[in-house]
């Protein structure tokens, strides 16, 4: 057996990269033409049913805009049923046949189980389940004061996806439907601060990445990447050290500095159109597609790059982080972010 594994390892590496060397012209000229196909062939989603989580704001709220302009009927999900109501308004307007609210906790099987069950009442099908449902922290691992209040982040970000998913399988299955998993960069990316939303995220990639070789060809799976987006998270709305709610906005300046935020409205045309063509993977914006190659092949570098503009020095406070400073002296905030994230202002519960 170890002559085996010593065979492998001496022949391995040429042969990858001789059969990549081969192999990489004709399949991306491959996923060229399927890419054309997708576009040539977009799916209509006009009078199929679009189930969202976490649609009361951010990213969810305008994907169910976007959604309703094509013509899709919506179940609308999240905890916040007065936000709720007010986002199902605006989807009316735009143009969507049919829109209902469900307040619910994607991190409670039974309240899954209620939401599907809802769905399927009122409108006797599903064609797209979208897991957007999310809540993040900005607080280093090492100054977690409960560490168990911290369980909820991988309630919500994983097991909400995974519960809904599993319940809504029979259905997609039927409608030869879909499934879209907003996973992130911090899924491969050391963003600091983050360490269990960003493992959350990863654990979203891997889950429907498998999925999408156990359900396939019957159910598509897309998943989406969306960097800096305008949304309650990229505002500051976090958890702190003790598992509770409240802004950080000093910490959120620290982490984006002068990166551009893109606005949710573009953020969600995009994930729509990619899904109704068919990708496999949506980045937005899609220039964050560059931060991956930089993580396969200079890993050290991104981890010192997040440690010189985003760590402030030992003892000092988050105003010394590099990139803050960079952005209050340079006035960025006022170009690079929404007006919506620079408010101190929450949405009401």
């Amino acid at each position: 057996m170890n002559l085996i594994h010593s065979f492998l390892n001496l022949v391995s590496p040429p042969f990858t990269f001789i059969s990549l060397f081969l192999l990489l012209p004709p399949y991306q000229a491959l996923k060229s033409f399927l890419s054309l196909l997708g576009v040539l062939f977009t799916e209509n989603v006009h009078g199929k049913v679009v189930l969202i989580t976490g649609a009361s704001s951010g990213i969810g709220e305008h994907l169910a805009y976007e959604y309703a302009k094509r013509g899709a009927c919506l179940v609308l999900v999240a905890r916040r049923q007065n936000l709720l109501e007010e986002v199902a308004d605006i989807a009316r307007y735009y143009g969507s046949p049919g829109v209902i609210t469900i307040k619910a906790d994607v991190s409670k099987f039974e309240d899954c189980r209620r939401v599907i069950n809802e769905t399927m009442n009122n409108f006797g099908r599903l064609d797209h389940l979208v897991n957007n449902a999310a809540i993040t922290h900005l607080v280093l691992f090492e100054d977690i004061a409960d560490i168990a209040a911290f369980k909820q982040v991988m309630d919500i970000n994983y097991w909400g996806a995974v519960y809904m998913t599993h319940l809504a399988i029979p259905y997609l299955r039927y409608s030869r439907g879909k499934i879209v998993a907003l996973s992130a960069p911090p899924a491969w990316l050391p963003s600091p601060r983050m360490s269990i939303y960003n493992s959350s995220k990863a654990a979203i990639k891997s889950m429907f990445e498998t999925l999408r070789v156990e359900l396939a060809p019957e159910i598509g799976v897309t998943i989406v990447t969306p960097g800096f987006v305008e949304s309650e998270l990229t505002q500051g709305k976090a958890l702190n050290a003790f598992g509770k709610v409240e802004l950080r906005q000093d910490m959120r300046d620290a982490l984006i500095g002068i990166v551009p935020v893109e606005t949710a409205d573009e953020c969600a045309k995009g994930v729509v159109r990619g899904v109704c063509r068919g990708y496999r993977y949506v980045t937005e914006p899609s220039w964050y597609k560059v931060l991956f190659y930089w993580k396969a092949f200079c890993p050290e570098l991104i981890e010192w790059c997040y440690r010189i503009m985003s760590m402030p020095a030992p003892g000092g406070s988050e105003s010394d982080a590099l990139s803050k400073q960079a952005l209050d002296y340079t006035g960025g905030k006022y170009m690079l972010y929404p007006s919506s994230i620079r408010s101190t202002e929450l949405k009401g519960d």
